[in-house]
């Protein structure tokens, strides 16, 4: 039938795409390589653990000297190979759990634990490979107040929307070239502080590719650290790419069902769908919601951008919404509604 064929032709490209990964495997396994697993920074609970991370067959990288890579591209983070349907065994606390990653080399499944509130460490190995630590924040019962951060142009200048500048950002351009937002670590860093143990989630439209590159990033700029959900570019059953505003849909509600006591300040820009997509969550789950921040790109940023999106207008909203250019303006304007307390100065 004619309204098949769309659904047909992108499910011929997904298989095709799995099937070029899979000779890039063959090829790599050929000249000795193996894969390896990378572990990002999750979350949990304190029963259970959301562990995120990636099997790939990366080619190897010389350090200049000790300590940090001096010069990092961004295209380093797309040669290496991702591992589809990987065997991976995830250790906690003693406990080992068999589980298998995505067509895309992918891990992001949840496994039962109990571990104490707070940073955590969990291990995880593919094949013969030896374990590889990451990081998990568990999230104490008595929490009640979380942050969610966008990234592109909210806490990263980046100009994500146009493709060509996204390409140079993305593959070309050195990782310490990278600009972050005025104020937004501070901003971040003022509420981690405020809130001991609320959870630091950074949810963005962006591939798993650049995950260590934004790591490396956050840490440098002194952002506080937190749990990372990116997702996976390439086509799927149904569609040309994934849709980067039901990546986030569906993070903000799975939030929403895993924490019920706690209520999220949700931080993105008016440069994508942040305000479409932030009043969806707060009308569905008011309860869920402490405050919404909006950051306003300059005019030459908007341009950058590709456009500016129309922020509603949110003046009886159920929870208080602020917007502001930086990240000072909104560290004022959410002190003001009370989110954030005592002097912004400070």
């Amino acid at each position: 039938m004619p309204s098949d064929a769309p659904r047909t032709k992108i499910l011929w490209l997904a298989r095709l795409e799995r099937r070029f990964h899979a000779w890039r495997e063959r090829r790599a396994r050929a000249r000795g390589l193996r894969p390896q697993v990378t572990g990002f920074p999750g979350y949990g609970g304190e029963d259970w653990v959301r562990v995120v991370g990636r099997v790939l067959i990366a080619p190897p990288v010389r350090k200049p000297a000790p300590g940090e890579y001096a010069s990092v591209r961004g295209w380093r983070s797309f040669v290496a190979v991702p591992v589809g349907f990987a065997q991976v065994r995830i250790d906690v606390e003693g406990v080992s759990h068999h589980v298998v990653a995505d067509r895309g080399g992918v891990i992001d499944t949840v496994v039962p634990g109990r571990l104490q509130p707070g940073w955590q460490t969990v291990s995880m190995s593919v094949e013969d490979s030896e374990p590889v630590e990451t990081r998990v924040f568990i999230v104490g019962n008595d929490v009640t107040f979380g942050i969610v951060s966008d990234v592109d142009d909210t806490v990263m200048v980046t100009a994500l929307p146009r493709p060509l500048l996204a390409a140079w950002n993305s593959f070309v351009l050195d990782e310490h070239a990278r600009q972050p937002v005025p104020g937004m670590a501070v901003l971040l860093e003022r509420l981690a502080r405020e809130n001991p143990g609320a959870p630091v989630l950074y949810l963005s439209t962006g591939a798993w590719n650049i995950a260590p590159t934004l790591i490396r990033f956050l840490r440098r700029h002194l952002f506080p650290p937190g749990s990372i959900l990116l997702t996976d570019w390439g086509p799927t059953h149904d569609r040309w790419f994934r849709s980067g505003r039901d990546h986030k849909d569906s993070n903000l509600r799975r939030l929403a069902a895993e924490f019920p006591r706690i209520r999220w300040l949700l931080i993105g820009d008016d440069g994508q769908h942040d305000d479409e997509i932030y009043t969806r969550f707060a009308s569905a789950h008011p309860e869920s919601v402490a405050a919404v921040a909006i950051r306003r790109l300059s005019p030459a940023e908007a341009v950058l951008a590709g456009g500016r999106t129309v922020v509603d207008d949110h003046s009886a909203a159920a929870v208080p919404w602020v917007t502001e250019s930086d990240g000072a303006g909104l560290l004022e304007r959410l002190q003001d509604v009370g989110v954030v307390h005592g002097d912004p100065s400070a």
